[in-house]
């Protein structure tokens, strides 16, 4: 398993000058996200806009799937002012690593921000890299095995529920699951059961 691994100076600032982006460059606005390698190495900082641009750095994520005893999936309902599948049904929580933030950390702030969920033990699951149109994330997959009492956040989560898993495999495909949790759920599927 792997976790972010800050150097121990300074990193490089990105977008770096280029044609598209000649002279000095603005102070950077908004969340700054971490680049990352594969591996967790992390080399540089960018504004979260610009990495989801269509410039494609890497950069990480955490997710975490809630699964209970009887192979119930917890999944929440992206807020409809996503820029990305708004509407659909997405891992329980996910988001951003913050530049400065270990993978942990985040973890436990996406939780209860979405969630309102602070207490539990995570297991980490496995790494992929995951590409879309506008951005390429560093995925860092957590489970947890319990039933507790959740909350959604109504400015981040539209609702949440439980999901048997033959409705989870019933709706893949048909446009009510978000592409990366549908690929997400069958790499880990048979690690998420053997944690019961």
């Amino acid at each position: 398993m792997i976790d972010l691994v800050y150097p121990s100076g300074p990193v490089l600032l990105y977008p770096r000058p280029s044609v598209d982006y000649p002279g000095p460059l603005p102070l950077p606005k908004g969340e700054m996200l971490p680049i990352v390698e594969p591996s967790g190495l992390v080399y540089g900082k960018a504004p979260r806009d610009w990495c989801h641009s269509g410039a494609k750095p890497l950069h990480p994520v955490v997710h975490l799937h809630i699964i209970d005893r009887n192979s119930n999936i917890y999944l929440q309902k992206r807020s409809i002012v996503k820029d990305l599948y708004p509407g659909y049904w997405d891992v329980a929580v996910g988001g951003h690593v913050s530049f400065g933030e270990t993978a942990e950390e985040a973890l436990y702030r996406e939780a209860e921000e979405e969630l309102y969920l602070t207490a539990f033990n995570p297991v980490q699951l496995g790494t992929y890299v995951w590409e879309s149109e506008s951005e390429k994330e560093l995925v860092l997959v957590y489970a947890y095995v319990g039933h507790p009492e959740l909350t959604p956040n109504g400015l981040e989560v539209s609702k949440g529920r439980w999901y048997s898993l033959q409705e989870l495999e019933d709706n893949i495909g048909k446009d009510r699951l978000t592409p990366n949790f549908e690929h997400e759920f069958s790499r880990y599927r048979e690690k998420l059961l053997a944690m019961l």
